[in-house]
């Protein structure tokens, strides 16, 4: 048998919650590892009195108890594990694995026992269930009654309020009130959070950002208490996972970051971060509330009762003693400005981004940490509105991206060392190699499915046909080259784009340029304007044309488009899109060649429908917008000119041939006039001429 025993899955439960993890036995302790939160549990071997093991609903359990009063449940165990571990437990540890079973009766009435921090409710000697008194947040009794009220979390789906226990009204030998004594003994192990005695210290006024205030800290031996104008919070020192010591990129100023789990709650908002901000500049005198013997023996050194400094250093070397963890600070990243942080913009909020020895750290809306064990891969993308950034993409084991974006693009080389040497799994690794300051960039939609692309490229199809469109996409990818100057590469509002692309073929100088700028930048307008003409009043969407098929992703797109809307109630257009291209990403090979196959049986059908459209005669003879439009005005003119000569026909009796001929006459030269006016301010002289002709034959007729 080896020195170590290591168990993947196993469970554990944490305030109503599963949390999974990694268990290892060894011959010094019992490690669990949590896969969520990345929080070690360590028990010392020596300190194991007990070990137990049971039939659970997920496996088998082991139930540890130690000589300090705590007690550790794990489950997720296979039946034949049960021989090795009881035989790693006695070479080792020197303790019996023993096998207890639940009770299964049903009964609601038995024995309350108290074990350490755990109550047991047992029915012949056998429990029934089993209450952490850890996740205890109130106890209330009543005449003959105890109410047990627990910590919510938001991982459950389902959360249990409370349980209450009939207590039956014998007093015992003493006197005592048994609905009493057991309260008191629920609230001894409870977490609930009591202010008795005075604070260790306080700290008045700090810069707090999330939640965004100014509060008063009060340090207490087992909790901490943010006191501000509209919100009370108390901490306990459990729920903290790390801390942070942070320098602004400013170098005036600290960030210090308490990570918290589960996080403090304001109405619907969860805040698992608390930031503080601190200037370097702000000193301290500080005196703790306890004598000086008192602070030696509870902190052994970590702490003094006078302290003064920097206040941003009081703070942080105060959490550490109470709190008992490490100060995590930045470690040898240096960006290129020289700070050990880069500038970036997360979910529309800039802010900054720390690469950290084990992770990366996001300050401060919202804050964001993400350790290198949960991460899956990263990718540096092309920015998507200016060449001068790029975008910063990390996927995790759980399928969850986090862009950081808008990243200078001098950043690009320091960042990508650094990845590359926490050896994390790279997806564009291959772009590096050959490639100057930022010149390395991918774009991201090589990795992932783009639904607004995917959209943008179909209507085009539809549109133009491929006329000129590729010319268009071509210019969009010659333009991005980070690795030129700025200089070189013209801007797309600047006046001087067109004349400096002829510069560089001709390879004038700049004294010669600047006198030919006038020349040269009205012909190639009026060249552009010539060209581009024609394709305007080319072939228009003949309305009875079978529609072109749509891919297999617009296909099932089409058909989850409701769903996605039911699952996620007030999403936006763009919003679903977003998701669509996720959940299309994600989907199953097997189920994409399903759409495929449908996508492929459109096409032809579709090719099937044209074919017999064209052989009927249809799209042989396609009209152009303008003929439709000055078309509709020659009608429209003859048919007011019908009208007019109708009038005039009723009242010939009453007018003699003079009269008329002469009301002719004016009639036909106010139409010229109008005519005329009409040719001057058209571009085609001949289509404007020819309706005013054919009017003129109709009126001498």
């Amino acid at each position: 048998m080896g020195d170590t025993l290591e168990f993947n899955d196993i469970h554990t439960e944490v305030k109503g919650s599963w949390n999974d993890g990694r268990l290892r036995f060894s011959k010094q302790s019992v490690v669990y590892k949590s896969h969520k939160t990345g929080k070690v549990d360590s028990i010392p071997a020596p300190e194991l009195s007990a070990a137990q093991w049971r039939r659970v609903c997920v496996g088998h359990g082991i139930k540890l108890a130690t000589s300090t009063g705590h007690v550790y449940r794990y489950d997720g165990f296979k039946d034949t594990d049960f021989e090795k571990i009881s035989a790693f437990f006695k070479s080792n540890y020197k303790v019996e694995l023993a096998e207890k079973d639940m009770c299964v009766k049903g009964w609601n009435w038995g024995t309350a026992k108290f074990t350490g921090s755990l109550l047991s409710f047992d029915v012949n000697d056998s429990p029934v269930f089993e209450i952490p008194l850890a996740s205890v947040s109130q106890c209330a009794t009543g005449k003959n009654e105890v109410t047990v009220e627990f910590h919510q979390n938001d991982d459950a789906e389902v959360s249990l309020m409370e349980v209450r226990f009939y207590v039956p009204p014998n007093t015992g030998d003493d006197g005592s009130d048994p609905v009493e004594a057991f309260a008191q003994n629920v609230l001894s192990k409870a977490d609930v959070i009591q202010a008795t005695g005075d604070a260790v210290c306080i700290f008045k006024e700090l810069q707090c950002l999330t939640p965004r205030g100014r509060y008063d800290i009060r340090i207490y031996p087992t909790f901490l208490h943010l006191h501000g104008k509209t919100f009370d919070y108390k901490i306990p020192y459990t729920t903290v996972l790390r801390l942070f010591l942070l320098p602004h990129k400013d170098q005036r100023q600290m960030f210090f970051v308490i990570s918290l789990d589960p996080p403090i709650k304001q109405g619907q908002t969860r805040y698992h971060f608390l930031i503080l901000l601190f200037s370097k500049d702000e000193e301290l005198s500080l005196a703790l509330n306890m004598s000086e013997d008192e602070v030696e023996k509870r902190y052994e050194g970590k702490l003094s009762k006078n302290m003064s400094g920097p206040l941003f250093e009081i703070v942080s070397r105060v959490m550490k003693a109470l709190v008992n963890r490490k100060i995590t600070v930045p470690g040898n990243f240096q960006g290129h400005s020289g700070s050990q942080c880069i500038t970036c913009a997360y979910k529309a909020s800039s802010g900054l981004l720390y690469p950290l020895e084990r992770g990366f750290i996001y300050v401060h809306k919202p804050p964001v940490h993400l350790r290198f064990e949960e991460i899956s891969c990263v990718n540096f993308a092309r920015g998507t509105t200016t060449t001068r950034s790029f975008d910063f993409e990390i996927e995790t084991k759980q399928n969850n991206q986090y862009t950081f974006s808008n990243i200078e693009r001098e950043e690009y080389g320091k960042l990508f060392d650094f990845v590359n040497a926490k050896k994390l799994n790279i997806k564009n690794r291959g772009f590096k190699e050959g490639m100057k300051g930022a010149e390395g960039y991918s774009d991201s939609d090589e990795d992932q499915h783009d639904a607004y692309l995917e959209r943008m490229k179909e209507e085009g199809k539809i549109r133009e046909e491929g006329d000129g469109s590729d010319e268009s996409e071509g210019d969009s990818d010659e333009s991005f080259n980070p690795g030129e100057e700025d200089d070189d590469v013209p801007e797309e509002y600047d006046s001087n784009a067109s004349v400096s692309d002829s510069e560089a073929d001709d390879g004038d100088s700049e004294e010669e340029s600047k006198k030919k700028k006038p020349e040269k930048k009205p012909k190639k307008v009026v060249k552009e304007k010539k060209e581009r003409k024609p394709r305007k009043e080319k072939k228009v969407k003949d309305p009875g044309a079978p529609k072109r098929p749509m891919s297999a992703y617009m296909l099932w797109l089409n058909g989850n488009r409701e769903r996605i809307k039911s699952e996620n109630p007030g999403i936006s257009v763009t919003e679903i899109s977003k998701k669509a291209g996720e959940m299309w990403k994600q989907l199953s090979k097997d189920r994409k060649e399903e759409w495929d196959r449908k996508a492929a049986e459109a096409k032809k059908q579709y090719e099937k429908a044209m074919k017999e459209y064209r052989e009927s005669g249809g799209g042989a003879a396609p009209v152009t917008k303008e003929k439709k439009k000055k078309g509709g005005k020659v009608e429209a003119k003859k048919k007011s000119g019908g009208e007019k000569e109708k009038k005039e026909g009723g009242n010939e009796s009453f007018k003699s041939k003079e009269f008329i001929s002469s009301e002719e006459s004016s009639s036909e030269s106010d139409h010229d006039r109008g005519s005329k006016r009409k040719a001057s301010d058209d571009d085609d002289e001949e289509a404007a001429s020819t309706p005013a002709s054919s009017e003129e034959e109709s009126g001498s007729d």
